[in-house]
């Protein structure tokens, strides 16, 4: 299972069964779109396969990471590795492949003749916990080699929800690319869902490497996301009015999850959605098809966290969650009644005697250009990430930095190819020229209420508009 944020249309017809075994495996966050243009290949004619060791920075920000604490599965060893036969690949037409391994990461690179001297660091998503590490394309990699972009991309040197790993060898990965091509005049990062997560805090503790970013269907409230599945799950008891054991049991989704669906009944389900809604990012278009899907195959309920033998423990917590039943933000006498029902769970951060926790944080603390996208019916990493991070960027003065878009989709990172290529374009001229494109306003409460909201961006080329992810879930644009 590879990275998050592809396009094409058969990622479409992938989604459900891709989400539906993560579901299956109690994992995390996965992918649920197809695989990108550029199709891996041995027969590579131009590449660099040599082992690099070059004076690559190996801190360590956030602690030990969970997949520090976990063997990766699928070897009675429980070590990573890398398959060193499908690192080359194919260069598209005009341009030169290099790839390698680096300090037990896997990278790939791709310089155009025409190389406009910009570099594009992609950030993968979460990927499972298998033992073998994978290199990922960018989505939009066809576009940046016919407009003179080059681009690398690491498999960092171990699966899990890596965020510092990730940080740290994609960073080592672009300054190997100056040692084996040149340095570049600009360095842009980007990523999707565990890989926006990764942008985010690249681009605050490294502020001088980068000149642009666009963290796309991004976990950019870091830990909150996973306070959102914890959120999700207690309420969703709490309605049931049954008693399930926390930490959850291994047959939770078997067992636990029919209880608390019988327990809900209808009255209680429609009250799982609302609760769901706003602890989502609100009223928003799309609501109604998009919380069906993801709620059709029990998604949230297999987010449960933590879960023994799986997940020792999880920087997870409800104990701050006000849960609400409708969009006025005054308690009513229900909402009340609701949330002093709800267990309450504690975080628990794998502290390191140094203080610092697995999940680093993005601050909103970044001082170059950034633009987001986020699709509006996408409950795996909803849209609130997107809200969280508008109000930490405010808070620290930078909203004038960020720009952010909202699509019309119902999928995770299920963007167009159109949607990906004029967002980067967008990001790209920015930086050149100082002049910030438009985006939405995604803390107007009332702005994201709106039958059209999301339709100034969405770009439905290349897609098939009847498709229950985009024209079926979503009221034509004006």
């Amino acid at each position: 299972m590879q990275s998050l944020g592809r396009t094409s249309t058969s990622r479409r017809a992938l989604s459900l069964a891709v989400v539906s075994s993560l579901a299956v495996l109690g994992l995390g966050l996965g992918s649920v779109s197809a695989a990108a243009d550029g199709k891996k290949s041995d027969g590579a004619k131009e590449q660099d396969n040599q082992r690099e060791k070059p004076e690559a920075e190996n801190e360590n920000r956030g602690g030990p990471e969970l997949s520090t604490l976990l063997p990766c599965i699928g070897r009675p060893d429980g070590k990573y590795f890398i398959d060193q036969t499908k690192l080359p690949f194919t260069a598209l037409p005009g341009a030169r492949s290099l790839s390698g391994v680096l300090d037990g990461a896997g990278y790939q690179m791709e310089v155009p003749a025409n190389w406009n001297g910009e570099l594009v660091v992609w950030a993968h998503g979460f990927a499972g916990w298998g033992c073998q590490l994978v290199v990922d394309a960018p989505p939009m990699r066809k576009y940046l080699i016919e407009n003179g972009f080059a681009w690398v991309a690491s498999s960092y040197s171990r699966n899990g929800y890596v965020i510092q790993q990730g940080v740290n060898d994609s960073i080592a990965a672009a300054k190997l690319f100056k040692k084996l091509v040149s340095k570049p005049k600009r360095t842009y990062m980007t990523g999707a869902s565990m890989g926006g997560h990764i942008t985010g805090v690249a681009i605050e503790q490294k502020k001088e490497f980068f000149d642009g970013a666009m963290p796309v269907c991004g976990v950019m409230g870091d830990r909150e996301l996973f306070d959102y599945f914890t959120a999700y799950n207690q309420v969703a008891v709490a309605l049931a009015g049954v008693t399930v054991p926390y930490p959850t049991l291994t047959n939770y989704l078997t067992t636990s999850v029919p209880a608390i669906r019988a327990g809900l009944g209808a009255s209680g389900a429609a009250k799982l959605a609302a609760a769901t809604k706003n602890l989502s990012g609100g009223e928003r278009p799309g609501w109604a098809v998009s919380y069906g899907f993801w709620d059709s195959f029990n998604f949230l309920f297999s987010l449960a966290v933590p879960n023994p033998g799986v997940v020792p423990a999880f920087p997870a917590s409800n104990q701050n969650t006000v849960y609400q039943l409708d969009a006025d933000p005054a308690i009513s006498d229900e909402e009340q009644a609701l949330n002093q029902s709800v267990s309450r769970v504690s975080r628990f951060d794998f502290p390191t005697p140094d203080g610092t926790v697995s999940v680093p944080a993005i601050h909103g603390t970044f001082e170059i250009p950034v633009l987001t996208m986020h699709t509006l019916g996408d409950l795996f990493v909803p849209f609130s990430m997107e809200q969280i991070y508008a109000r930490r960027a405010a808070a620290n003065g930078n909203r004038e930095m960020l720009v952010q878009r909202a699509i019309r989709d119902t999928t995770h990172c299920g963007f167009a190819e159109a949607e990906y290529n004029q967002a980067f374009g967008d990001l790209v001229s920015w930086v050149r020229t100082e002049n910030r494109p438009a985006g939405d306003d995604v803390l107007d409460s009332a702005a994201v209420a709106q039958p059209t909201f999301g339709c100034r961006f969405s770009n439905n080329t290349g897609i098939f508009t009847g498709s229950r992810f985009r024209g079926a879930a979503f009221a034509p644009c004006p």
